[in-house]
């Protein structure tokens, strides 16, 4: 036999084994008191994606591809993001389903073309789920669970068991290199989150967080050496922004979400100054510089009193 075909053998051998013990861990849960039971309209509503792209259905669905909706994930992702900062749950609700759409349209773009199916995807779920869960469902279903009592246990062990994934996604095809599961089509704020996390616990790190603050000086210093608004000038303040998302990670805060919450609070209080703008008879867009420091000074006053 070759060697080709002991692997798919063996790879073959392993899936089975993994939607064995899948079967296994379900039948376990579905025994348990409040275990979720059948899901007919998740089943109704991926029918209703299959019958928007067949022949006689819409001719918008039928002419995606990948390609053609991959930003509308990210869109839709973010406004459920924006309903959940509002903790507006009937907008959730909504936004939810309308990111469902969108995967459940990949899926069915993908069984179209004979690549894999919604089932495909849940299962893969479902696997991935088990495997990076051993602190509930042990390593094997008769063996003993790794301990994990704190959220901070739990990341540890998904680091290990991400980095065997790696190891083994790297198998046949050359070793796989840290960052290279890391989504390159991320924000960039994020992207640089990942890359400063994963170098990290790899050892590639500052002792503490002043070292971190001199790097921030070294980078200003930098970028303020190069001539306004040239490209370098440009590199320059991305390595300087690259070291402030150093120092979120050794603050122990994520840097997304405090741009996201400054930006919140300067719409919030951009939105009072047309306020207060218009409650005088002046046009905010109009005002000078100086007119809008007074507006924005009173806003945060206010803010301090409320």
């Amino acid at each position: 036999m070759a060697v080709d075909d002991e692997v798919e053998k063996d790879a073959g051998a392993e899936a089975t084994a993994m939607g064995l013990r899948a079967e296994g861990i379900d039948r376990q849960t579905l025994a348990r008191t409040g275990a979720p039971g059948r899901h007919e309209q998740f089943e109704r509503v991926v029918r209703m994606v299959w019958r928007l792209r067949q022949p006689d259905g819409c001719p918008w669905d039928r002419a995606q591809t990948h390609e053609s909706i991959a930003r509308d994930l990210i869109g839709e992702a973010y406004e459920a993001m924006d309903a959940i900062a509002e903790g507006d749950d009937a907008h959730l609700c909504e936004e939810l389903g309308d990111l469902l759409e969108q995967i459940l349209l990949q899926a069915q773009i993908a069984d179209d073309e004979g690549s894999f199916d919604v089932d495909d995807v849940c299962r893969g779920l479902d696997e991935k789920l088990i495997r990076r869960h051993p602190h509930v469902f042990g390593p094997a279903p008769a063996d003993a669970a790794p301990a994990a009592g704190t959220a901070g246990e739990v990341e540890g062990i998904w680091d290990e068991v991400k980095r065997a994934e790696r190891a083994a996604a790297g198998e046949g095809g050359g070793p796989r290199g840290l960052l290279d599961s890391i989504p390159r089509s991320l924000p960039a704020l994020m992207q640089a989150q990942k890359i400063s996390k994963r170098a990290a616990k790899a050892g590639f790190d500052w002792p503490d967080v002043s070292g971190v603050w001199d790097k921030v000086a070294e980078e200003r210093a930098e970028f303020e050496a190069e001539e306004p608004g040239s490209e370098e000038a440009s590199e320059e303040f991305g390595d300087l922004l690259f070291a402030l998302v150093n120092v979120a990670r050794m603050q122990h805060f994520d840097a997304e979400e405090a741009l996201e919450r400054s930006n919140r609070k300067f719409r919030r209080r951009w939105a009072r100054m047309e306020e207060l703008a218009r409650e005088a008879g002046e046009d905010l867009e109009a005002l000078p510089c100086a007119r809008l420091n007074e507006l924005w000074d009173a806003v945060k006053a206010e803010e301090r009193r409320a």
